[in-house]
């Protein structure tokens, strides 16, 4: 019977090896971002990531059979998290890239915005576009999107790079910086918080760049890519996604 037993589990075992990591797991790590709100953000009274991307993730979990684990982690190194294994998904504000698009796979688009121009209140200029910064020291979250048009521009004097888009909410509103680029749902959802008062979103400003949210998963895990694309149909189709978008102010 011991000897029987022995040789079911070894069995079973080297089946388990045979399958991809995410494949094997009924929960799967999930990177996000601790201060993407209202992507993804640190409730510090739970202690937990909340937000649109959380909420999706675990809604797509339930459609496609699996639970989620979220984990905070810095935006710039949620790329390499991924790849390496440490997590088995990408939920948060992130963009889907021909860059990004080489080294993982995304899935189908889920919101689409473009960066938010920040200045010092002080600052009342209606700026269209870039061009109208000439000369200027702006600031720019590390990883995004937005670092490399702003530096091979040839308009702005320099680009301060941090870790988080709060930072460049501070140092715009201490004037440290003349202007900030960020993602403009995540700009104008901390600025209705009052936490930055010296801070103005320019309205009139044109982004350089859209794009659109998508759910990161590795190259190597194309069945769980289609479980996460006929999930997130469903709820896209049975207004789902529209209600969790609502939640936290995008429409």
């Amino acid at each position: 019977m011991e000897r029987r037993t022995f040789l079911t589990l070894l069995a079973g075992g080297a089946v388990a090896a045979s399958v991809t990591p995410a494949a094997a797991q009924s929960v799967l790590k999930v990177g996000s971002t601790p201060t993407g709100i209202p992507f993804t953000f640190l409730d510090t009274k739970t202690s937990t990531i909340e937000g649109v991307m959380v909420d999706l993730i675990k809604e797509v979990g339930k459609e496609a059979g699996f639970k989620v684990e979220v984990e905070g982690l810095q935006f710039s190194t949620l790329i390499a998290g991924l790849t390496t294994n440490k997590i088995d998904l990408i939920a948060a504000a992130m963009y889907i890239t021909p860059a990004r698009k080489e080294v993982i796979d995304f899935s189908d688009p889920i919101y689409t915005y473009g960066e938010g121009l920040m200045v010092p209140k002080s600052d009342t200029k209606d700026y269209k576009t870039i061009a109208d910064m000439k000369g200027y020291t702006v600031g720019a979250q590390v990883g995004t999107a937005y670092v490399e048009p702003l530096q091979k521009g040839g308009v702005v004097a320099e680009v301060k790079i941090y870790k988080t888009i709060p930072d460049i909410l501070s140092d715009v509103n201490a004037g440290r910086i003349q202007a900030g680029f960020a993602d403009l749902p995540i700009v104008a959802y901390n600025l209705q918080q009052g936490l930055f008062p010296q801070v103005r979103l320019v309205k009139s400003y044109e982004p350089m760049l859209t794009g659109s949210v998508g759910i990161g998963v590795r190259k190597s895990d194309g069945e769980l890519l289609k479980k996460v694309n006929t999930a997130l149909a469903k709820l896209k189709a049975d207004g789902s996604l529209a209600k969790i978008l609502g939640k936290w102010g995008l429409d």
